[in-house]
């Protein structure tokens, strides 16, 4: 299952393509320092994680195909400004997913981020049927937590060593938030709370 863009005004999210290495190679050097201490890092060599960008994205289409994750980036105006995954999608019993996401440093405090997100949320709830989606961010990382409240994901606790990041493995806070939580959706409760 693939997906179509999502859109609000000039915020456009849709899947990566080849054509995009270029902006994106550029977005993530400009932007090495400012990720830096938040980005995934390999806690030893794994062949199964794409070294090029190329098999970067055969491998996002395999994952969104196969309905295990759906990754999309972000454009501004139609300028390539970040990424947003909605990734270890669960079906079954769980119908859950986490949610993990960065943004260009020149566009960070602009309220695209939150919009990102919760167009992915009802995506995620309204297409896929999903239950549960989770935001997991490090406890220092206060723009994150603020997009994950902005939108209404509510703090259910730490989970230590959750992932390795920057070289170790990094507590997470845990946020969360259900289908019914915001039964308008989740694009229309950050915009009523931006009012």
């Amino acid at each position: 299952m693939g997906s179509r863009p999502l859109r609000d005004g000039e915020l456009t999210l849709r899947a990566l393509r080849g054509s995009d290495r270029a902006a994106w190679s550029a977005l993530r050097i400009r932007n090495h320092h400012w990720l830096q201490e938040w980005d995934a890092t390999l806690p030893q060599p794994d062949s199964s994680v794409p070294s090029t960008f190329a098999g970067m994205v055969r491998h996002l289409r395999r994952e969104a195909r196969a309905g295990r994750a759906w990754s999309f980036g972000i454009f501004a105006n139609g300028v390539l400004v970040g990424q947003v995954t909605l990734g270890g999608v669960m079906l079954g019993s769980m119908r859950s997913a986490s949610i993990g996401y960065w943004i260009d440093q020149d566009h960070a405090g602009r309220g695209l981020m939150p919009r990102a997100v919760a167009l992915v949320c009802d995506f995620a709830f309204f297409e896929l049927g999903l239950h549960r989606l989770e935001i997991n961010l490090r406890p220092e990382n206060r723009a994150s937590r603020r997009v994950a409240e902005k939108l209404g994901f509510t703090a259910e606790g730490l989970r230590s060593k959750y992932m390795h990041i920057n070289g170790d493995w990094r507590d997470h806070d845990c946020y969360v938030l259900l289908d019914g939580d915001l039964p308008g959706g989740v694009l229309a409760h950050y915009r009523a709370s931006t009012v």
